[in-house]
């Protein structure tokens, strides 16, 4: 069974930076897709950043300069650093992959991480 475990997120002062990691495991063939969504009180589940096997990534418009995605294909980590934290940005941040278990593209399946807290405070 494929795992994606999170740590990072706490309470921090508006400008101030966090960063959040996710490490996969389990029985891995292939991570096709890693990235991070996002969800605030009453809110829908939003994407706000994400990074494909060959390197690029995608940013929500409203984080686009202020947070930075990247993996380390190693470990089986994706990485999010924060900075310039706004109130807005408070949410339950949660760690998204596409997997593959097997050789063959049928075993590919959304995995989700447990979510963390991230708390910008004015």
């Amino acid at each position: 069974q494929v795992q994606l475990v999170e740590s990072g997120g706490g309470l921090v002062q508006a400008g101030g930076s966090l960063r959040l990691s996710c490490a996969a495991s389990g029985s891995i063939f292939s991570i096709n897709v890693m990235g991070w969504y996002r969800q605030a009180p009453g809110k829908q589940r939003e994407l706000v950043a994400r990074i494909i096997s060959g390197g690029s990534t995608d940013y929500a418009d409203s984080v686009k300069g202020r947070f930075t995605i990247s993996r380390d294909n190693a470990k089986n980590t994706v990485l999010l650093q924060m900075n310039s934290l706004k109130p807005e940005d408070t949410a339950v941040y949660y760690c998204n992959a596409y997997i593959q278990t097997e050789e063959v593209v049928s075993t590919k399946n959304n995995y989700w991480g447990q979510g963390t807290q991230v708390t910008v405070s004015s």
